[in-house]
């Protein structure tokens, strides 16, 4: 993970919201030449329908009272170095020493908060396909540094596979639901063999690759240069307020959905981590939950299996 990717992830991950910041930088020819051809962002009223019933019981992944069915991993005690080149060790697994990852009553009820602190992830054992997965969060009160004067951050990263800390010391591989503020429901690949499809418009309000998902867009692969695809809309209700994630995964498809709301459709998941190189179907992992710079409360987060996916409707 060198040369671009570390420069484009390091910007992507160290700056501001790239729904918050219009493109400054001027594009390189491999750049402009990603983006070639994304046709105009025309912002779509997306509404969700034939949602699946539950084909079996729902399984709680939280209990409420400890982190029983989770491992946590830990990177760098310079979270500064985490995109860049070093030899520096990480804290690895299951070495939460200083409290990053812990269970608190918040709003009279249980919650699953992480300080960010230490940037790293906390991981469900449990291998899971054909689901949807449903959970709450909201912001604390601090951010840290190196994004303490930066918009909050974490993540759900779902799909995860791999030896964990594998991805720039702090995460496992995986398909990204962002959550950032601004950003909530952007996919992002987590790991250079992760390959994912959507279709996107472009829309030079925001960060290169100024690409927005867009249900009548062009068919685009999310991989370098053009890292990451924006979410549909900001349908994020304000700091300090309780979110709901719905995620829904069939196979190698998958949609993000924010209080409601589709903001964001992925299909061909492929992983190409094995011995050829080829890239495979990726239908299934752990659930990841990122710790990278902001208090984060995550509650009621339930995982019910699914024999279909909804579907989005553009007005």
């Amino acid at each position: 993970m060198m040369g671009r990717m570390l420069a484009t992830l390091a910007l992507a991950c160290l700056m501001a919201s790239p729904a918050a910041l219009a493109q400054t930088e001027p594009m390189d020819a491999a750049q402009a030449a990603a983006i070639k051809g994304d046709p105009p962002f025309v912002a779509p009223k997306l509404t969700l329908t034939d949602i699946p019933a539950p084909a079996g019981p729902a399984v709680s992944l939280f209990n409420g009272r400890d982190l029983a069915g989770w491992d946590t991993w830990l990177g760098y005690e310079d979270p500064a170095l985490t995109f860049k080149k070093t030899d520096a060790p990480t804290y690895g697994l299951n070495q939460d020493r200083f409290g990053v990852f812990s269970v608190v009553t918040e709003d009279g009820a249980p919650a699953l908060f992480i300080t960010g602190t230490t940037w790293g992830g906390i991981v469900h054992q449990g291998t899971y396909g054909d689901y949807h997965l449903r959970l709450e969060y909201k912001w604390g009160r601090n951010r840290h540094p190196p994004r303490a004067n930066l918009p909050h951050n974490n993540g759900l990263l779902y799909h995860s596979h791999g030896a964990p800390g594998a991805v720039f010391g702090s995460w496992m591989a995986a398909v990204e639901f962002e959550i950032m503020l601004g950003s909530v429901g952007m996919v992002v690949p987590v790991g250079t063999h992760v390959g994912i499809k959507t279709k996107a418009g472009y829309d030079p309000t925001i960060i290169y690759p100024m690409r927005r998902f867009m249900p009548q867009g062009r068919e685009v692969s999310v991989e370098q240069p053009a890292w990451n695809v924006e979410a549909a809309t900001d349908a994020e209700k304000p700091v300090g307020e309780w979110n709901v994630l719905d995620l829904y995964v069939l196979g190698d498809r998958a949609i993000h959905v924010v209080n409601g709301v589709p903001v964001m459709e992925v299909w061909n998941l492929t992983r190409a981590d094995g011995p050829d190189g080829k890239p495979q179907p990726l239908t299934q992992g752990h659930i990841q939950l990122q710790s990278e710079g902001a208090d984060t409360y995550f509650r009621n987060i339930t995982l019910s299996p699914i024999r279909s996916l909804p579907r989005i409707v553009a007005q």
